[in-house]
């Protein structure tokens, strides 16, 4: 049995706002939501980037004590961006718990802020007591937190995937949501995935030598997927969650349809876990392209993951490059808002399904001198009034992992 997997709901947290009228207003404006790194004490001095694509407006959380209680921030990022999604959605209480819907959703590592609290005092100070240490403490920081709170707050009885692959975490839960519904065993799926502000994460980059540093002063300017002068990624925070379901079933209830996901890939580069592979990403869109029934020259948009290091954005370039030429416009959104980890493969398909349902393409921030060695492709360097009906959604992992997600727009 194969079904037809429609978009019926989606909300995001990003640094480009948490509103679609919002985020349409940075994409089409060419407003940059990086900005300077919050101080954090002896860590900050230790790190080169000072830079950080940062949610910093107020969100109007109400969630009862029940559900607080065991969450930590990238938690109630998740359990926000679910449920404004499942709003949108219009679906019923009694479906959300019937056990037709399920939760595909993860993050790069629970919440660091919490486990930071717990790792202070197991090996700070000697008299530290564990008695300190919350009962909840565990439930707040371990993998899946963010997909079990979601059950949790809403009742959901579904299966439950928490995915945690670094880049393509959500991306992949979009992708095995996508399955389950497809193949029969679930009737929807409640997918995506969340990432919090933590400057540990940017260290372990900074440590590789792959986040940027040389706009510190300037953090507007930075990332600059594909232009000479970028100088590594910029990490960021967020949530995005989408509500994917059965096309009849969608139909039946009269719900309202964003977008048609009509194809997923995910395979590994099996190599080197943290260059990335031009043959495995050219093979993984390949896979994409053809489980979607579509050919290279039917795709009007790459989303590309572009996360602005010196490799990665050639060795993409180039593959998309071999699988589409020149054809379709390609855009790099991590140049808005940074790499949100965990969470950039949802956003970026929910930023993308707005660019269709709105009729443009972003351009590429910053992209002021093209790297000729990534110059094979059609780049969108300025904002581009066009019809788009079908995109690709791109993004790779450390572990060599791919993905690629094929949209087409709803048809009314």
């Amino acid at each position: 049995m194969s079904r037809r997997v429609v978009i019926t709901g989606c909300a995001a947290i990003t640094p480009i706002g948490n509103t679609k009228q919002g985020i349409v207003q940075h994409l089409t404006e060419g407003i940059s939501g990086v900005k300077a790194m919050r101080a954090d004490g002896l860590l900050t001095e230790h790190i080169h980037s000072g830079v950080f694509g940062t949610v910093d407006y107020p969100i109007a959380y109400d969630f009862a004590r029940q559900h607080r209680k065991t969450m930590g921030p990238v938690a109630y990022y998740a359990c926000q961006t679910a449920k404004e999604a499942l709003a949108a959605s219009g679906l019923s209480q009694e479906f959300i718990t019937s056990g037709r819907l399920g939760v595909a959703f993860g993050s790069t590592h629970g919440s660091p802020t919490v486990q930071r609290q717990i790792y202070r005092t197991f090996f700070g100070q000697t008299d530290a007591k564990l008695s300190s240490i919350g009962a909840v403490d565990y439930l707040k920081s371990m993998v899946h937190t963010t997909a079990v709170n979601i059950t949790k707050m809403f009742g959901i009885t579904g299966r439950v995937i928490s995915s945690s692959t670094a880049c393509t975490t959500s991306s992949q839960s979009i992708g095995f949501g996508y399955e389950a519904v497809k193949f029969g065993m679930q009737d929807a799926m409640l997918c995506g995935g969340a990432d919090e502000y933590d400057t540990t994460t940017v260290a372990v980059f900074d440590n590789l030598l792959a986040c940027s540093t040389e706009f510190n002063a300037t953090p507007h300017l930075t990332p600059r997927p594909f232009d000479v002068r970028r100088d590594g990624l910029v990490v960021g925070e967020g949530s995005g969650t989408v509500i994917l379901e059965e096309y009849e079933h969608a139909r039946r209830r009269g719900a309202p349809i964003l977008a048609e996901l009509l194809g997923f890939a995910c395979n590994n580069n099996g190599g080197d876990l943290i260059l990335p592979n031009v043959e495995g990403i050219e093979r993984t869109i390949r896979l994409g392209l053809e489980n979607a029934g579509m050919r290279a020259d039917q795709i009007d948009l790459v989303s590309a993951h572009a996360t602005a290091t010196k490799m990665g954005d050639v060795m993409e370039a180039q593959a998309i490059g071999k699988t589409y030429g020149q054809g379709p416009w390609v855009t790099g959104l991590k140049s808005y808002m940074g790499h949100t980890m965990g969470s950039c493969g949802a956003i970026e398909t929910i930023l993308t399904l707005y660019m269709m349902q709105e009729g443009f393409v972003a351009p590429t921030l910053n992209l002021d001198e093209v790297d000729e060695r990534c110059a094979m492709v059609r780049h969108a360097r300025q904002l581009i009034q066009a019809p788009v009906q079908t995109a690709a959604i791109q993004n790779f992992a450390f572990g060599g992992v791919n993905t690629c997600l094929i949209l087409r727009k709803a048809v009314p």
